[in-house]
């Protein structure tokens, strides 16, 4: 007879199971978020501590710690090896051991498998254990990082503790294969990273090795020009030296640099210089299209294809044929997209949207992107093999601050073409131009036009004097801009947040001193009114002392408090003061 209280009270083997069942269950749980946090990480090593608090928050396995071979001459001895990683705050000059036992460190390095020590004290020595963990007794789980490269090569240690008091201290064999699961995920994200490092150098490397090869041949040469690009300077000329050199070619050329530095202007070159000269020329803009209208566009579409297709429309692909494309922002299209333009440069074959017909074309691609690819690549929101494919030949355009000597010839070339567009004869004095060369243009080439245009449309006369230059009037968009921001980027400028803060030298005379007011017993001495970077906080009488100082002109005010004419305007209104005339 089977009594009922078996069945109401849980049997120790029913509560091992249970047990189990909840570890394995935590498991799968850490192990998906740390595939997750490696495949989005651009530094896999950066994101161990991160990868730690996974494994302390679900497994309660303790205090991480990665060591990795030291670099040459970081190290002495046999394996030297280095703390690259841990789940707490340490010192960078804290010796190794007292995060890891060294021994356990040379055992794993040595031998290539897992080490469990059940009980650190008593195998190594109560010094063995770190400082901060001989509270308790401690059971140390250590698995080797391999080579992603040579399988067999140990090139690191992955290590975390449990304490004795811990109620899953006897699921050592789980810890084990929660920890070597991790460090395969840590060594193929590394592979990938060292992978693209690796191809991405060698591009680079055979692109130079080209070059010099080409230069060693043709000997010394003049320097070089193209139509429609304004300059001389070292940058720009070896800009246009790379253009001349790979435009013979079919290979894919990627234009790089800031925002404004004229990349469709040096596409044109490319094409204009290539054996496709007659050929068609056509521009897309991926960043202005979403995937499915960059789809129609680039591919074209059959009628019917979709509600408002009336008519069979051509693709880009199939209009550039036996020309150049030029991809403009490539770096913007989605991930879903990426694969069916890879298809097509690999190929050079697609079908209409609709349609079911391949259609081969011999079209070159030239390609021009502000981002940078290769982050964007480590963190998988671009394709690698499609980055490979279009990134043969990369060029960088110089910015606009690099070429300080090509300011000049640009601001004139974009005054003779305001001039023609408007039907005037404005000039501008030396002065001007000698205030345009000191700025920096974060807005590059761009910038220059728009401030160069400005000038022209508003001046007074035929001649545009320094002080009715944006930059004089407290009205310099790129200083409005760029005031508040911090932040770096190798490519990019204005598109992805690159900062340059502006160094705009205003050397305008002083004003002239207004006529000293009736002297008041209990004034305070005017003084003069500190230039201040941020608006927000300015109180009525900063206002009032500005605007004395500056003898009741707005516009130098605003140049002594840092603010636009319109913000001044602005603080007038809501403090309820009434401008003085003097």
């Amino acid at each position: 007879m089977i009594d009922i209280r078996d069945r109401l009270v849980p049997q120790p083997q029913a509560r091992h199971r249970s047990a189990r069942a909840t570890a394995d269950r935590l498991a799968l749980d850490a192990l998906y978020e740390i595939a997750k946090t490696f495949a989005a990480a651009p530094d896999p090593v950066a994101e161990v501590p991160q990868i730690f608090n996974v494994l302390s928050s679900f497994l309660d396995l303790r205090h991480g710690v990665l060591a990795l071979l030291a670099e040459p001459g970081e190290g002495a001895g046999v394996n030297p090896y280095v703390i690259a990683a841990t789940a707490f705050q340490r010192s960078p000059e804290a010796p190794a051991a007292d995060v890891l036992p060294d021994a356990v460190a040379r055992i794993v390095f040595r031998s290539g498998v897992p080490f469990v020590s059940f009980d650190l004290a008593a195998e190594f020595g109560a010094e063995a254990v770190p400082k901060r963990l001989r509270d308790a007794g401690q059971t140390l789980i250590a698995v080797p990082l391999r080579d992603p490269e040579r399988s067999h090569f140990v090139l690191g240690v992955l290590a975390a503790y449990r304490s004795h008091d811990h109620n899953r201290s006897g699921f050592s064999d789980a810890d084990v294969r929660v920890l070597t699961m991790v460090a395969s995920l840590l060594e193929q994200a590394l592979r990938f990273r060292r992978r693209i490092a690796r191809d991405r150098e060698r591009a680079l490397e055979d692109t130079r090795r080209m070059l010099q090869t080409v230069t060693e041949q043709r000997g010394p040469a003049a320097p070089v020009s193209l139509d429609g690009i304004v300059g001389s300077s070292p940058a720009i000329a070896e800009v246009v030296a790379q253009i001349k050199r790979v435009a013979s070619t079919r290979m894919p050329v990627l234009l790089r640099g800031e925002s404004g530095t004229g990349k469709e202007l040096f596409a044109r070159a490319v094409h204009a210089q290539s054996p496709r000269a007659k050929g068609p020329f056509i521009r897309v803009n991926c960043a202005a299209l979403s995937e499915t209208l960059l789809e129609s566009e680039l591919f074209g579409h059959e009628k019917g294809a979709f509600t408002g297709a009336t008519a069979l429309k051509k693709g880009r692909f199939e209009l550039a044929d036996g020309g150049t494309l030029f991809l403009d922002e490539i770096g913007e299209i989605s991930p879903a997209f990426q694969s069916k333009l890879l298809r097509v440069l690999q190929e050079g074959e697609f079908e209409r949207v609709g349609g079911a017909k391949t259609i081969k074309v011999d079209t070159r691609i030239v390609a021009a992107t502000n981002r940078d690819l290769e982050d964007a690549v480590a963190r998988g929101q671009f394709r690698a093999d499609l980055y490979f494919r279009i990134c043969v030949v990369p060029i960088v355009l110089p910015p606009l601050r690099n070429r300080k000597s090509d300011i000049k010839p640009l601001a004139q070339l974009f005054l003779d073409r305001f001039n023609k567009q408007n039907a005037t004869n404005v000039k501008f004095a030396a002065d001007a131009f000698d205030q345009i060369c000191r700025c920096q243009f974060p807005g590059n080439v761009r910038e220059l036009e728009n401030c160069v245009n400005r000038a022209a449309a508003l001046s007074d006369g035929a001649i545009v004097l320094a002080e009715e230059l944006a930059c004089r009037q407290g009205a310099c968009l790129s200083a409005e801009l760029f005031r508040l921001q911090d932040g770096t980027s190798p490519i990019g400028g204005l598109a992805v947040g690159r900062v340059i803060t502006p160094t705009v030298r205003v050397s305008a005379p002083p004003p002239e001193p207004a006529p000293a007011p009736e002297p008041a017993p209990e004034a305070p001495p005017r003084e003069e009114v500190p230039l201040r970077t941020k608006t927000a906080q300015l109180s009525r009488e900063e206002l009032l002392r500005a605007l004395e100082s500056a003898g009741w002109v707005q516009a130098k005010a605003a140049r002594l408090l840092g603010m636009t004419p319109r913000q001044i305007a602005y603080a007038l209104q809501k403090f309820e003061i009434e401008l003085r005339k003097i």
